[in-house]
């Protein structure tokens, strides 16, 4: 399609109307009309700009210059896919403004905007939107709900990449829940069945080895990437002015450091966030938190970690997720973050919050399994692959109970397996008494994971070893999930000489060791042997395990990193 030839007759009247969406009651809410007073509250932050018509304001997979707010005229929204179907998601006349999620962190647009007559507008740049947010804050409401609103919408709509490939595929499944878990819209297409498909990839691989294929929207095709190869081709990865330094480099985007990363950020400290996955850590993986405050029902941990991830940008933290910090050093009182890109950022302060990796069992062969029928979180993704089969899961904690409660609405049978006699000392009473009324579930007591059989597709069979027993019970699977606790990230550490405990976590405050104290300075119970370097959450040493633990703990550095800078300037002075 010819983008300077669409107009208003381009598109047939099915292809306007926008698809069923469980958003649609909220649609006056996504696109809201601005009053001519909330337009003039804006004009401060703006600058006029003009089109004409068939002019593509901004264009998919192109960074846009930011929010723009129709003063004349008219303007359509819509997706152009590598399979070159064009989907509308909206039009846009006087009052309305142009912009979602990506607008608002200054990533490339998910969609294209073109002007279907002459239109006149005024355009807000991402920092000044912002500013403007937290300005006016009944006006900064309004905006940050629609743009929230519109990204969940093109998420329903499955616009952004498309990925091509197996749909049980582990790769396929990494990536698509990557994309999730960054709330980044994408499309999957089971090559297998899909006709279009088949004949989109008429020649275009060599094998099995090229697959999952993901078409981006700014026209590459990548062949079986990685997540960071992914993020690289989407924009997804900030670029960082190198000479400028930050008051406080947040390595983790979990509720710890995303509540350190707003609170901070809202307190004019200057903010940078890495994360080499997406946010929300481990809790960005429960399928619901039933016992964090202030949420009787429940919320799921990707919804809190996206409700946080949107207030540190509000605010004006800077985001890189994924953004991998390979190590840390200190210089003249600077601490210097080298990340895998090949970028360093400086910062005057550093507050570790990068949480702890996924545990995997001690079996025999466990690496040929690794992705390939192993599971280590539980998502509306995991839960299509499971629908009407056996399952096995390991672990007792609370992200187990959680897991077992929601994966149970899904799967035929849960065989789960624990080390103790019960489920008492390590899970809280709510979700035992749950998971006890749920009759497709089957808790076996004093066993353990002893082996694991498959085939060329993966995991076909679990071997259980009781106590005093000496023959493997064999389960048939396909799917084993492991929550099975996790080790502190600190690998990144290591250069650093930070003090770490004998099982690895950061060691902060009065736990530390009196020679480790520095000399003459002031003692910060969240700070770490190295002066201006905090750890927070489940990487602390002798930290509770808990959402609500990990927030305070966020919330609380805030206060010392101040303490600390202010001490810092005045031996300058």
């Amino acid at each position: 399609m010819n983008t300077s030839d669409l107009s208003a007759d381009a598109m047939t009247a099915s292809e306007l109307d926008v698809p069923n969406s469980s958003l649609e009651y909220r649609r006056h809410q996504m696109f809201p009309r601005l009053s001519a007073a909330e337009i003039q509250s804006l004009r401060r932050f703006a600058r006029p700009m003009s089109f004409k018509s068939g002019e593509l304001i901004f264009k998919t997979g192109e960074v846009a210059l930011g929010l723009f707010v129709l003063l004349s005229g008219r303007v359509r929204i819509y997706s152009l896919d590598s399979f070159g179907r064009s989907t509308l998601v909206t039009e846009h006349e006087d009052g309305h403004f142009m912009a979602e999620m990506a607008q608002l962190s200054g990533k490339p647009a998910l969609i294209d905007g073109i002007a279907l007559t002459d239109v006149e507008t005024l355009m807000i740049e991402p920092d000044k939107l912002r500013a403007l947010i937290v300005a006016d804050a009944q006006l900064g409401e309004h905006i940050m709900r629609a743009l929230i609103l519109r990204r969940l919408g093109l998420i329903e709509q499955g616009l952004g990449p498309i990925i091509v490939g197996d749909g049980d595929c582990s790769k396929l499944v990494g990536l698509q829940g990557f994309l999730r878990r960054n709330a980044y819209p994408a499309t999957v297409v089971d090559a297998r069945s899909d006709p279009e498909a088949i004949t989109l990839l008429s020649g275009m691989t060599t094998g099995p080895d090229d697959f999952p294929l993901v078409f981006c929207p700014n026209g590459n095709v990548l062949r079986a990437p990685d997540e960071v190869q992914l993020a690289s081709c989407l924009g997804l990865v900030p670029t960082f002015e190198q000479s400028h330094v930050y008051d406080v480099a947040i390595v983790g985007a979990g509720p710890a450091g995303l509540a350190a990363s707003v609170y901070a950020a809202t307190e004019g400290l200057s903010v940078a966030v890495f994360d080499q996955r997406a946010p929300g850590g481990q809790a960005g993986a429960s399928s619901r938190i039933e016992n964090y405050l202030g949420f009787p029902t429940g919320i799921s941990g990707q919804a809190l970690a996206a409700r946080a991830f949107q207030q540190a940008l509000k605010f004006g933290a800077h985001l890189a997720i994924p953004g991998k910090v390979t190590c840390v050093s200190r210089h003249e009182g600077i601490f210097l973050l080298a990340l895998l890109d090949g970028q360093r950022i400086s910062a005057r302060t550093v507050v570790v919050a990068s949480g702890a990796a996924y545990r995997k069992p001690s079996v025999n062969g466990f690496e040929r399994f690794d992705g390939r029928g192993t599971f280590y979180w539980a998502s509306t993704i995991e839960a299509k692959l499971v629908k009407g089969q056996d399952i096995v899961l390991i672990g007792g904690g609370n992200s187990a109970g959680q897991a077992i409660v929601f994966l149970a609405n899904f799967a035929r049978s849960i065989r789960v397996l624990i080390r103790g006699k019960d489920l008492e000392a390590s899970m809280s009473k709510y979700l035992i008494d749950r998971i006890g009324s749920l009759p497709n579930v089957t808790l076996c007591t004093r066993c353990t994971l002893h082996a694991l059989d498959g085939d060329e597709a993966g995991l076909t069979h679990v071997r259980v070893r009781h106590e005093r027993e000496d023959d493997d019970e064999v389960v048939a699977t396909r799917h084993l999930f492991l929550f099975v606790g996790a080790d502190p990230k600190t690998d990144w550490l290591e250069s650093s000489g930070v003090e770490l405990d004998n099982r690895g976590f950061v060691v902060t405050g009065f736990a530390r060791n009196e020679h480790s104290l520095p000399e003459g300075g002031e003692h910060y119970p969240l700070e770490t042997s190295l002066p201006g370097m905090f750890a927070v959450g489940d990487v602390r040493s002798e930290s509770a395990k808990r959402v609500a633990a990990a927030v305070g703990d966020g919330a609380a550095v805030v206060a010392q990193i101040h303490a600390y800078l202010s001490q810092l300037k005045a031996a300058i002075v």
